[in-house]
């Protein structure tokens, strides 16, 4: 166990990153998933820019790679485009 007040708040801080971490990493993968389920084409264009921008916030946290969040939005991009 941790035997420093600074150690004991950074156990309590990392806790509660993870804990938001995990929901807004789960929130964005249930988003992707709905948005290549969606057959309506003006219904993938409203919620495109939404998922980008959920996707953004995820690499800029480092909560996933810069590159994967690249390819992520190059792949639902062309999705939508294809539909």
């Amino acid at each position: 166990m941790a035997n420093h007040k600074s150690a004991l708040k950074r156990i309590r801080s990392n806790e509660k990153r993870r804990v938001l971490n995990r929901y807004q990493h789960k929130t964005t993968r249930n988003a992707i998933k709905k948005l290549r389920e969606i057959t309506d084409a003006k219904e993938a264009q409203k919620m495109l820019p939404s998922v980008i921008s959920m996707i953004d916030k995820l690499a800029k946290k480092n909560v996933i790679h810069s590159n994967k969040a690249g390819n992520l939005k190059s792949q639902l991009t062309k999705h939508v485009a294809a539909i």
